[in-house]
């Protein structure tokens, strides 16, 4: 059976590891490690959050660090790479890069729930270059072309 390994960080005795919130939950918590007080986003601030955790992932798998959707809806936390990718030969602390959209100002404070973590199979293919591709009715239209409905 595969496992996700996670190691703390030094100073990080507290912090639980990553978990499911419920049975049916596809990404586990990452928590804020703020050791050294709270962190304060004024509009437009874009920081890098650390999790106090580094990671060891299965072979063929990547960790997808996607925003907490109650952040992200009533307080307008969110991760602007999203979903941010940790590769499975990475193994230094996990961080999260939060940027607030909110007017009024938000804290952060350590063992704050801050974004989820899905874990996700990836493929990785040959790459070959190519003198054309096939056609398609969409072709070379991106960016909206296929219209709203």
């Amino acid at each position: 059976m595969a496992e996700v390994r996670f190691k703390r960080v030094a100073g990080n005795a507290d912090l639980p590891l990553p978990a499911y919130a419920t049975e049916g939950a596809a990404g586990m918590d990452l928590r804020a490690f703020l050791p050294g007080g709270p962190v304060l986003f004024a509009h437009g601030d874009l920081q890098l959050i650390p999790t106090g955790f580094c990671v060891e992932l299965p072979p063929g798998t990547e960790m997808q660090i996607r925003p907490r959707s109650g952040l992200a809806l009533k307080h307008g936390l969110i991760l602007p790479n999203s979903p941010g990718t940790v590769d499975a030969d990475y193994r230094g602390e996990v961080m999260v890069g939060l940027m607030y959209l909110g007017r009024e100002g938000f804290t952060i404070r350590h063992g704050d729930r801050i974004a989820q973590a899905v874990i996700a199979d990836i493929r990785r293919l040959p790459v070959v270059e190519a003198e054309t591709l096939s056609a398609t009715t969409r072709g070379a239209g991106g960016f909206g072309s296929t219209g709203l409905d």
